[in-house]
């Protein structure tokens, strides 16, 4: 059946999430987080080797639809903690242990959470007229959606202060340039900048930019001797793979290689 407030597909091993709900800027209610785990559930099953995710309008997400009847105010604190337990936090698991490369393409305001989930995905292209809002002080909230994790890690201690606890709109140009996200491209380049972009990653070998994204996401955790061992690990297998092999074959015949993704 259709999706009412998402659309979903895959094509040439892209798959396409996109939050589709304009009039409310795109942002999470009750349905919509529904669909979007149902999405995401079908992401590898539809043998997509890329993933991504937009939003429809001028918005990439608001964040949490303040009128949902979950966490409408007056509603109990509980239901806000019940809302990132049930929803928000396996959200942002899932975007980042996906085995394939996710992209955000961000076409506009991204805010709370929504500037957070965009955050979550490996790589960030935003048009230049888009912007990244930490939302949260003006509600008397903390950074939700892994947003206290993400953004000392992406822009250091002095830089993330300062947006979760002022709130400042940034630029999605400001953003590109502080490391919080990968490019930023102007408005007009915008849709042929994604497309070029998911093309390139469908046609990659899958299986070593999911080992890659793992090792890089996982290395905060360990120590640099243990880090090397994983990368020797994954090295060992991954050198068995049909991608590698296929790899050194167009590199030796000076080709381009044409990845399986196995």
């Amino acid at each position: 059946m259709p999706f009412e407030t998402i659309s979903f597909s895959v094509e040439r091993g892209i798959a396409r999430l996109t939050l589709n709900r304009p009039e409310k800027l795109n942002s999470f209610n009750t349905t919509m987080h529904g669909e979007v785990r149902e999405a995401l559930a079908r992401v590898m099953s539809e043998g997509a080797r890329v993933l991504v995710l937009g939003g429809a309008g001028r918005a990439f997400c608001a964040g949490q639809d303040l009128t949902d009847r979950a966490v409408a105010p007056g509603a109990a604190a509980v239901d806000l903690a019940e809302s990132i337990e049930q929803h928000f936090k396996p959200l942002v698991l899932a975007l980042r242990r996906l085995p394939v490369p996710v992209v955000a393409a961000v076409n506009g305001v991204a805010a709370g959470a929504g500037a957070n989930i965009a955050l979550a995905c490996d790589l960030v292209i935003a048009a230049r007229s888009a912007s990244f809002i930490q939302s949260f002080c003006k509600l008397g909230l903390v950074p939700d959606s892994g947003g206290t994790w993400s953004l000392p890690r992406l822009i250091g201690s002095a830089r993330a202060m300062g947006l979760a606890l002022l709130g400042d709109r940034l630029s999605a140009e400001q953003a590109a340039q502080w490391g919080l996200i990968w490019r930023c491209v102007d408005d007009a380049a915008f849709p042929e900048a994604i497309e070029a972009l998911a093309t390139q990653l469908a046609a990659a070998p899958t299986r070593g930019l999911a080992r890659t994204k793992q090792a890089i996401y996982e290395s905060w955790e360990r120590s640099l001797a243990a880090q090397l061992d994983i990368e020797r690990d994954y090295q060992g297998e991954l050198g068995r793979s049909a991608d590698y092999a296929e790899g050194v074959a167009a590199f030796a015949a000076k080709r381009t290689p044409v990845f399986s993704g196995r």
